[in-house]
């Protein structure tokens, strides 16, 4: 069990993992579920690990680049709990500022065609941007 935590805790001076990451990482190295889940649980009542922190530090790290949709995914996929999730969003700042600096970054000016336009609008779109957010984005441009 010592050898688990030692394991735990250099992933975790590398950068924040969530729970179920952590749980993933260290399986492997576990003579079973329930000592994992025990040194898991103890680090979480230290506060050395968790879901909240690494929500936080991945939605500012990647909230400049990316809508609100694809770091719920993101964050979703990493097994972190839902209002988690939700309560790291704000963080990021609001989402139709972030989509004009990324459309501003990547075309910076307006599109002149419609194929343009909707090709400007699928970027947006896979960069995780809610609807809203890019039609207020599109509207602004063209005034």
């Amino acid at each position: 069990m010592p050898d688990l935590r030692v394991r735990a805790l250099q992933l975790l001076t590398r950068r924040e993992h969530s729970r179920a990451e952590l749980r993933g990482k260290l399986a492997p190295h576990a003579e079973s579920g329930e000592e994992l889940e025990v040194v898991l649980d103890r680090l979480q009542d230290e506060r050395l690990l968790s879901d909240q922190r690494y929500a936080s530090q991945r939605v500012a790290a990647r909230g400049g680049r990316f809508g609100n949709a694809r770091l719920r995914h993101e964050l979703h996929r990493q097994g972190v709990a839902d209002e988690e999730i939700e309560a790291a969003l704000p963080e990021a700042g609001d989402e139709a500022e972030r989509c004009r600096a990324v459309w501003a970054r990547k075309f910076g000016r307006i599109p002149e065609t419609p194929a343009e336009r909707a090709r400007q609008m699928r970027f947006l779109q896979y960069r995780g941007f809610s609807g809203n957010a890019i039609s207020r984005v599109m509207r602004g441009a063209e005034e």
